[in-house]
C-alpha cells in the first residue's frame, strides 16, 4: 500500500494528459492557461461532463488556480456541469439559423425527443441543450451540432436521419 497521497491531476487519464500536454506545447512556456479550453474539452469527452473534482485536476496539471477553471466551465455553454445525455444536441437560433428554419428545428427536435430545451431523454440517450446564440456556421442555416459536429442546411427529414441515427 503506497502512502503517498493521489493528486488530483492524477485523476486524469493518460489519454486526457495527453491531450493537454499537446495543447500546451502549442503555446508559449508559462502559456499553460491558453491551453484550458482544450483540456477542459478533453476531460468532457472522455467523462460526459465536468465535475469538481475533475475541474480541480485540470487546475492542478496545468498550475492555474481552481477558480480560474471554473470561471472558464461555467461561461462557456459547450461546457456541461451536470451529466446530461450521452449525445448532446444544439441547434444554432441566431438570426441566420431563424430566418431559414432554426425554430422550427428546435420545435421538431421537442416534439420529437419529448423533451424541452436543457433536458435528457428519458432513456438517457439525448440531451438537448438550451438554445445557442451562434455555433458560427451562417452559411450552412438552418444547422446543429451534434456531438461536436456540425450538421448543415437541414431540413427536417435530415434532422429526423441524424437523431434516428444515434445509439
Amino acid at each position: 500500500m503506497s502512502t503517498e497521497l493521489e493528486s488530483p491531476a492524477d485523476r486524469l487519464s493518460v489519454h486526457v494528459r495527453e491531450e493537454i500536454d499537446a495543447w500546451v506545447r502549442q503555446y508559449p512556456p508559462g502559456r499553460q492557461q491558453s491551453a484550458l479550453l482544450g483540456a477542459l474539452h478533453a476531460v468532457q469527452h472522455e467523462n460526459g461532463y465536468l465535475t469538481v473534482t475533475l475541474m480541480d485536476a485540470v487546475a492542478d496539471y496545468l498550475e492555474l488556480p481552481r477558480i480560474s477553471v471554473y470561471e472558464v466551465a461555467s461561461f462557456y455553454s459547450m461546457f456541461e456541469t451536470e451529466p446530461v445525455g450521452r449525445h448532446s444536441i444544439s441547434v444554432c437560433t441566431n438570426l441566420s439559423c431563424m430566418l431559414r428554419g432554426g425554430d422550427e428545428v428546435v420545435a421538431h427536435l421537442q416534439h420529437k425527443l419529448g423533451i424541452a430545451l436543457g433536458e435528457t431523454t428519458a432513456d438517457g440517450r439525448i440531451y438537448l441543450k438550451r438554445e445557442e446564440e451562434c455555433l458560427a456556421a451562417c452559411a450552412g442555416a438552418p444547422m446543429m451540432m451534434v456531438d461536436h459536429r456540425y450538421y448543415e442546411n437541414l431540413t427536417l427529414e435530415a434532422v429526423d436521419r441524424i437523431v434516428d441515427g444515434l445509439e
